[in-house]
Protein backbone atom coordinates (compact mmCIF):
# COMPACT_ATOMS: atom_id res chain seq x y z
CA UNK A 1 0.00 0.00 0.00
CA UNK A 2 1.56 3.80 -1.03
CA UNK A 3 0.98 5.88 1.93
CA UNK A 4 -0.96 9.16 1.27
CA UNK A 5 0.73 12.62 1.72
CA UNK A 6 -0.54 14.10 4.73
CA UNK A 7 0.02 17.50 7.10
CA UNK A 8 -1.96 16.55 10.22
CA UNK A 9 -1.00 12.62 10.47
CA UNK A 10 2.48 11.29 10.60
CA UNK A 11 2.52 7.81 9.07
CA UNK A 12 4.83 5.27 9.84
CA UNK A 13 4.63 1.61 8.33
CA UNK A 14 6.72 -0.99 9.87
CA UNK A 15 5.58 -4.61 7.73
CA UNK A 16 2.22 -5.24 8.65
CA UNK A 17 1.48 -2.59 10.80
CA UNK A 18 0.93 1.06 10.48
CA UNK A 19 1.57 3.36 12.80
CA UNK A 20 -0.30 6.69 12.68
CA UNK A 21 -0.29 9.48 14.94
CA UNK A 22 -2.43 12.64 14.83
CA UNK A 23 0.12 15.58 14.58
CA UNK A 24 -1.60 18.87 16.04
CA UNK A 25 0.01 18.38 19.34
CA UNK A 26 -0.54 22.68 19.66
CA UNK A 27 -4.05 21.84 19.82
CA UNK A 28 -3.81 18.81 21.48
CA UNK A 29 -4.67 17.24 18.56
CA UNK A 30 -7.89 18.81 17.92
CA UNK A 31 -9.62 17.53 14.61
CA UNK A 32 -9.55 20.01 11.98
CA UNK A 33 -11.59 19.69 8.71
CA UNK A 34 -8.55 18.98 6.55
CA UNK A 35 -7.57 16.48 9.60
CA UNK A 36 -10.63 14.52 9.01
CA UNK A 37 -9.99 14.58 5.65
CA UNK A 38 -6.86 12.77 5.59
CA UNK A 39 -8.40 10.39 8.19
CA UNK A 40 -11.28 9.37 5.65
CA UNK A 41 -9.04 9.16 2.93
CA UNK A 42 -6.14 6.98 4.69
CA UNK A 43 -9.07 4.65 6.28
CA UNK A 44 -10.47 4.12 2.22
CA UNK A 45 -8.00 2.83 1.58
CA UNK A 46 -6.91 0.97 4.22
CA UNK A 47 -10.16 -1.08 3.94
CA UNK A 48 -9.03 -2.15 0.47
CA UNK A 49 -5.47 -3.16 1.56
CA UNK A 50 -4.93 -6.85 2.60
CA UNK A 51 -0.58 -6.00 3.10
CA UNK A 52 -1.81 -3.81 6.79
CA UNK A 53 -3.19 -5.58 9.14
CA UNK A 54 -3.04 -3.29 12.00
CA UNK A 55 -3.45 0.05 12.79
CA UNK A 56 -2.03 1.38 15.78
CA UNK A 57 -3.50 4.86 16.25
CA UNK A 58 -2.05 7.37 18.83
CA UNK A 59 -1.85 11.74 19.44
CA UNK A 60 1.88 13.21 19.18
CA UNK A 61 2.54 14.95 22.10
CA UNK A 62 1.55 13.16 25.10
CA UNK A 63 -2.67 13.40 24.15
CA UNK A 64 -4.96 11.46 22.00
CA UNK A 65 -7.39 13.64 20.84
CA UNK A 66 -8.75 16.90 22.08
CA UNK A 67 -12.20 17.04 20.10
CA UNK A 68 -13.26 19.03 17.06
CA UNK A 69 -11.66 22.44 16.09
CA UNK A 70 -12.58 25.42 17.65
CA UNK A 71 -11.58 27.41 15.20
CA UNK A 72 -13.11 26.10 12.31
CA UNK A 73 -16.70 25.89 14.19
CA UNK A 74 -16.05 29.66 14.12
CA UNK A 75 -15.12 29.67 10.13
CA UNK A 76 -18.17 27.60 9.73
CA UNK A 77 -20.55 29.62 11.57
CA UNK A 78 -19.24 32.40 9.32
CA UNK A 79 -19.70 30.56 5.92
CA UNK A 80 -23.39 29.48 7.50
CA UNK A 81 -23.91 33.21 8.13
CA UNK A 82 -22.93 34.01 4.34
CA UNK A 83 -24.87 31.28 2.59
CA UNK A 84 -27.96 31.96 5.17
CA UNK A 85 -28.03 27.86 5.59
CA UNK A 86 -26.57 25.16 8.12
CA UNK A 87 -25.45 23.12 4.99
CA UNK A 88 -21.62 23.67 6.12
CA UNK A 89 -22.21 22.41 9.69
CA UNK A 90 -24.60 19.63 8.20
CA UNK A 91 -21.74 18.37 5.98
CA UNK A 92 -19.13 19.18 8.67
CA UNK A 93 -20.96 16.87 11.36
CA UNK A 94 -21.76 14.07 9.10
CA UNK A 95 -18.12 13.88 7.49
CA UNK A 96 -16.96 12.84 11.05
CA UNK A 97 -19.28 9.96 11.07
CA UNK A 98 -18.32 8.56 7.66
CA UNK A 99 -14.64 9.01 9.17
CA UNK A 100 -15.55 6.71 12.68
CA UNK A 101 -17.46 4.91 10.84
CA UNK A 102 -14.66 3.66 8.25
CA UNK A 103 -12.30 2.89 11.31
CA UNK A 104 -15.12 1.28 12.72
CA UNK A 105 -15.09 -1.22 10.13
CA UNK A 106 -12.07 -1.19 8.82
CA UNK A 107 -10.70 -4.88 8.36
CA UNK A 108 -7.35 -3.94 10.62
CA UNK A 109 -7.20 -4.58 13.88
CA UNK A 110 -7.38 -1.10 15.38
CA UNK A 111 -5.46 -0.03 18.17
CA UNK A 112 -5.97 3.29 20.51
CA UNK A 113 -3.41 4.42 22.47
CA UNK A 114 -5.05 6.90 25.35
CA UNK A 115 -3.09 9.48 26.67
CA UNK A 116 -3.75 12.91 28.03
CA UNK A 117 -7.39 14.65 26.37
CA UNK A 118 -9.87 12.05 24.93
CA UNK A 119 -12.10 14.19 24.16
CA UNK A 120 -15.72 14.43 22.20
CA UNK A 121 -14.57 13.18 18.71
CA UNK A 122 -11.26 11.44 20.46
CA UNK A 123 -13.78 9.48 22.67
CA UNK A 124 -15.74 8.53 19.69
CA UNK A 125 -12.37 6.80 18.04
CA UNK A 126 -11.54 5.45 21.23
CA UNK A 127 -14.99 3.51 21.32
CA UNK A 128 -14.15 2.50 17.53
CA UNK A 129 -11.06 1.06 18.35
CA UNK A 130 -10.65 -3.11 18.79
CA UNK A 131 -8.04 -2.65 21.37
CA UNK A 132 -7.96 0.01 23.94
CA UNK A 133 -4.46 0.82 25.66
CA UNK A 134 -5.21 3.63 28.16
CA UNK A 135 -2.42 5.87 30.61
CA UNK A 136 -4.29 5.83 33.84
CA UNK A 137 -3.86 9.76 33.69
CA UNK A 138 -5.53 10.30 30.91
CA UNK A 139 -8.87 12.36 30.94
CA UNK A 140 -12.58 11.42 29.13
CA UNK A 141 -15.25 13.02 28.57
CA UNK A 142 -18.12 14.24 25.93
CA UNK A 143 -18.20 18.10 27.15
CA UNK A 144 -20.62 18.47 23.89
CA UNK A 145 -23.77 19.72 26.24
CA UNK A 146 -21.79 21.69 28.10
CA UNK A 147 -20.91 23.79 24.91
CA UNK A 148 -24.47 24.01 23.67
CA UNK A 149 -23.91 21.19 21.11
CA UNK A 150 -24.52 17.44 20.89
CA UNK A 151 -22.39 14.62 20.34
CA UNK A 152 -23.93 13.58 17.10
CA UNK A 153 -22.27 11.38 14.73
CA UNK A 154 -20.46 9.93 18.50
CA UNK A 155 -23.43 9.05 20.72
CA UNK A 156 -24.73 5.64 18.42
CA UNK A 157 -20.64 4.17 18.49
CA UNK A 158 -20.45 5.09 22.34
CA UNK A 159 -24.03 3.40 23.40
CA UNK A 160 -22.58 0.23 21.42
CA UNK A 161 -19.04 0.41 23.21
CA UNK A 162 -20.25 0.87 26.85
CA UNK A 163 -24.23 0.39 26.53
CA UNK A 164 -27.15 2.96 26.70
CA UNK A 165 -27.12 3.20 31.03
CA UNK A 166 -23.71 4.62 30.84
CA UNK A 167 -23.84 6.35 27.73
CA UNK A 168 -26.73 8.51 29.19
CA UNK A 169 -24.99 9.12 32.30
CA UNK A 170 -21.78 10.39 30.27
CA UNK A 171 -23.40 12.31 27.65
CA UNK A 172 -26.42 14.06 29.75
CA UNK A 173 -23.90 15.40 32.55
CA UNK A 174 -20.71 15.93 30.43
CA UNK A 175 -18.73 14.47 33.12
CA UNK A 176 -14.77 14.33 33.08
CA UNK A 177 -13.22 11.40 34.42
CA UNK A 178 -9.78 9.55 34.25
CA UNK A 179 -8.27 6.06 33.10
CA UNK A 180 -9.81 4.04 36.01
CA UNK A 181 -13.25 4.98 35.52
CA UNK A 182 -12.70 4.60 31.62
CA UNK A 183 -11.50 0.99 32.50
CA UNK A 184 -14.37 0.43 34.70
CA UNK A 185 -17.26 0.89 32.63
CA UNK A 186 -15.54 -0.93 29.41
CA UNK A 187 -14.36 2.19 27.61
CA UNK A 188 -10.34 0.90 27.43
CA UNK A 189 -9.36 -2.90 28.04
CA UNK A 190 -5.71 -2.11 29.61
CA UNK A 191 -4.51 0.20 31.69
CA UNK A 192 -0.75 1.30 32.81
CA UNK A 193 0.79 3.87 35.35
CA UNK A 194 3.87 4.74 33.21
CA UNK A 195 4.45 5.68 29.39
CA UNK A 196 7.01 2.82 28.90
CA UNK A 197 4.16 0.06 30.42
CA UNK A 198 2.34 1.16 27.86
CA UNK A 199 4.54 1.32 25.39
CA UNK A 200 5.65 -2.42 26.00
CA UNK A 201 1.63 -3.16 26.04
CA UNK A 202 1.65 -1.42 22.44
CA UNK A 203 4.73 -3.82 21.20
CA UNK A 204 3.04 -6.96 22.88
CA UNK A 205 -0.57 -6.36 21.22
CA UNK A 206 1.93 -5.39 18.08
CA UNK A 207 3.26 -9.07 18.05
CA UNK A 208 -0.29 -10.49 18.65
CA UNK A 209 -1.53 -8.65 15.62
CA UNK A 210 1.41 -10.45 13.50
CA UNK A 211 1.02 -14.22 15.06
CA UNK A 212 -2.75 -13.97 13.90
CA UNK A 213 -3.41 -15.02 10.40
CA UNK A 214 -4.69 -12.15 8.35
CA UNK A 215 -7.49 -13.35 6.74
CA UNK A 216 -8.79 -15.21 9.41
CA UNK A 217 -8.49 -11.86 11.34
CA UNK A 218 -10.33 -9.91 8.66
CA UNK A 219 -12.92 -12.34 8.53
CA UNK A 220 -14.04 -12.44 12.44
CA UNK A 221 -14.20 -9.11 12.52
CA UNK A 222 -16.62 -9.09 10.08
CA UNK A 223 -18.48 -11.83 11.75
CA UNK A 224 -18.51 -9.62 14.92
CA UNK A 225 -19.89 -6.79 13.06
CA UNK A 226 -22.72 -8.81 12.18
CA UNK A 227 -24.32 -10.08 15.47
CA UNK A 228 -27.23 -7.84 16.41
CA UNK A 229 -28.21 -6.49 12.76
CA UNK A 230 -28.82 -10.64 10.99
CA UNK A 231 -30.96 -13.12 12.00
CA UNK A 232 -29.03 -15.50 14.37
CA UNK A 233 -29.67 -18.33 12.28
CA UNK A 234 -28.80 -16.70 8.86
CA UNK A 235 -25.61 -15.85 10.83
CA UNK A 236 -24.78 -19.20 11.78
CA UNK A 237 -25.74 -20.73 8.40
CA UNK A 238 -22.99 -18.25 7.07
CA UNK A 239 -20.13 -18.24 9.06
CA UNK A 240 -20.52 -22.37 9.12
CA UNK A 241 -20.07 -21.95 5.48
CA UNK A 242 -16.84 -19.32 6.29
CA UNK A 243 -15.66 -22.05 8.85
CA UNK A 244 -15.26 -24.65 6.40
CA UNK A 245 -13.91 -22.54 3.69
CA UNK A 246 -10.98 -21.28 6.81
CA UNK A 247 -9.96 -24.88 7.47
CA UNK A 248 -9.59 -26.09 4.11
CA UNK A 249 -7.98 -23.27 2.73
CA UNK A 250 -4.27 -22.25 2.76
CA UNK A 251 -4.15 -20.04 6.50
CA UNK A 252 -6.16 -23.40 7.53
CA UNK A 253 -3.47 -26.43 6.83
CA UNK A 254 -0.47 -23.51 7.54
CA UNK A 255 -2.01 -23.08 10.93
CA UNK A 256 -2.59 -26.55 11.72
CA UNK A 257 1.15 -27.50 10.00
CA UNK A 258 2.89 -25.10 12.09
CA UNK A 259 1.14 -26.48 14.62
CA UNK A 260 2.02 -29.95 14.68
CA UNK A 261 5.84 -28.99 13.39
CA UNK A 262 5.80 -26.55 16.68
CA UNK A 263 6.71 -23.63 14.87
CA UNK A 264 5.42 -20.16 13.58
CA UNK A 265 2.99 -19.55 10.58
CA UNK A 266 4.58 -18.12 7.75
CA UNK A 267 2.28 -15.47 7.95
CA UNK A 268 3.98 -14.34 11.73
CA UNK A 269 6.87 -11.67 11.19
Amino acid sequence: MTLPETQTLILEQQGAILHVRLNRPDARNAMSQLMVTELIELFTALAHSETIRGVVLRGEGGNFCSGGDIKDMSNLRLLANQEGSNAAYVAFNRGFGTLINLVNQAPQVVVAVLEGAVLGGGFGLACVSDVALCLDSAKFGLPETGLGVIPAQIAPFVVQRIGLTQARRLALLGNRFGGAEAYRIGLVHELFSSVDALNAAIDEVVGQIRRTAPKASRVTKSILHRVGHVPLDTLLDDVAVQFAEAVSGSEGLEGTMAFVQKRLPTWAE
